[in-house]
């Protein structure tokens, strides 16, 4: 029989290792990508989830680089997707194709069959393609032909879009928007960093090429695995599980709001607030996990009335002033 202290201890062992390869991915992404700490943080805590990330931002400010030098430094199998107008479920899910030799059909996979899919620009498609994700990012599998197909693990979809104000864009449905599990803003780089960067392509820096930047893999499944392990023995009290019910049931108070926060808002900022947790080295969640994750686990949950958005109110704004209100536990 397997002496449990003896598992005990190998399982701290296996999440402390996986936990300092974790960390060091900020420093090997940022070979490639300059000051976007928080998104790679918030790319982590997915994968710990195995939620899916909307990254969204003005064009040019590396959303698409990010995605690659991430797969690159965990080693993971990466496709890209342009998402645009004419582009069909079927170029995303796979197909069956006739064969004229064996006079029969068989199933050419698509690009979403790989560990971390980037739907670059996925709101310049119509939503009948943006639909064919839904599936695989809930079930995790495709279904062609009345066939389910397996996808791989790990799996998380990364999608890119422009701020919909942006000409040629199509806003994500509210069912889609709802299987995302971080919506992270990626900003505009400050003068130092922008420096930083030119300064990079001045002395030969080819995004195309991470491997010339001295990109390297830091990480790998197996380290996600074992960290997926310890976020699950993460602690969770009945006070800090009652105080994520009652902001996302102060959402749906809001006058700002026409729809706040569903139930499976609140779960993804649990699990996202137990993802950060461990990763600062905790094995319990506290009020400020839950704080530090509010915004990016349900900014793209809620939706504004059209006359408190023409006053300027945004949706950060309105989870910036629930958390004001809501009671923190002691």
């Amino acid at each position: 029989m397997t002496d449990p202290t003896t598992d005990s201890a190998g399982n701290t062992e296996d999440a402390a290792a996986a936990r300092a390869s974790l960390e060091t991915l900020r420093t090997e992404i940022a070979k490639a990508v300059v000051g976007q700490d928080p998104a790679v943080t918030g790319l982590v805590v997915a994968l710990l989830c195995r939620g899916h990330v909307l990254l969204e931002g003005v064009p040019g400010v590396a959303k698409t680089l990010l995605v690659r030098a991430l797969a690159s430094a965990l080693e993971l199998d990466t496709k890209r997707v342009q998402f645009t107008p004419d582009l069909m479920p079927s170029d995303v899910t796979g197909s069956l194709v006739y064969d004229t030799r064996t006079a029969e059909f068989s199933f050419q996979s698509g690009p979403v069959f790989t560990n971390l899919l980037l739907a670059d620009e996925i709101n310049r498609t119509p939503p009948k393609t943006q639909s064919s994700l839904l599936e695989a990012m809930e079930e995790r599998q495709v279904t062609v032909d009345g066939t389910p197909r397996t996808l791989p693990e790990p799996f998380l979809v990364a999608a890119t879009q422009n701020p919909v104000e942006y000409e040629g864009t199509y806003p994500l449905p509210e069912a889609q928007l709802d299987r995302f599990l971080l919506k992270l803003t990626i900003p505009l780089p400050s003068r130092e960093d922008e420096i930083d960067v030119l300064t990079r392509h001045a002395s030969g820096f080819d995004p195309r090429d991470l491997h010339a930047a001295g990109l390297r893999p830091v990480a790998g499944p197996a380290d996600l695995e074992a960290a997926r392990a310890a976020v699950a023995r993460t602690t969770v009290s009945t006070e800090i599980t009652a105080y994520v019910v009652d902001i996302c049931r102060a959402t749906r108070q809001s006058p700002s709001l026409t729809l706040g926060v569903s139930p499976r808002g609140a779960t993804a900022l649990l699990a996202a607030a137990r993802a950060w947790a461990w990763l600062t080295g905790r094995d319990y969640v506290t009020p400020d996990d839950v704080k530090a994750l509010a915004l990016p686990a349900l900014r793209h949950r809620v939706q504004l009335r059209p006359e408190a958005e023409m006053e300027g109110v945004t949706a950060d704004s309105v989870i910036n002033s629930v958390l004001v209100q809501v009671p923190v536990p002691r």
